[in-house]
């Protein structure tokens, strides 16, 4: 890979991991409603909150572990190893380096 083309990956990555945070800061944020969570025999506003919740957690997780790909991406380009799969150490194809530039493992893996 050239510079050039490292110098485009690496711009790609931060802004996507700079992406994650803003998306990650503002799920982790303090909720707004003062009013405490509670449930009955019908579905309202307590079950709405709740179910939020639980979306707003999987979407957190979701975003952490995209995280953690991007980083582990970024240590890989500064060791000139960016593009070698994790597991196998085959080469990842350029077409799922394009549309994942922080994929760290070929599709088999």
């Amino acid at each position: 890979m050239s510079s050039t083309e490292d110098g485009v990956v690496h711009a790609v990555l931060a802004a996507k991991a700079a992406e994650v945070r803003r998306e990650l800061a503002t799920l982790h944020a303090p909720a707004t409603d003062s009013g405490g969570i509670s449930f009955g025999k019908r579905v309202g506003d307590g079950t709405s909150i709740a179910v939020e919740r639980i979306t707003q957690v999987a979407a957190s997780d979701r975003l952490q572990t995209m995280l953690v790909a991007i980083t582990r991406a970024q240590v890989k380009l500064a060791d000139g190893s960016y593009g070698t799969c994790d597991n196998c150490g085959a080469a990842i194809p350029p077409e799922r380096l394009e549309a994942l530039p922080w994929a760290t493992t070929c599709v088999s893996c």
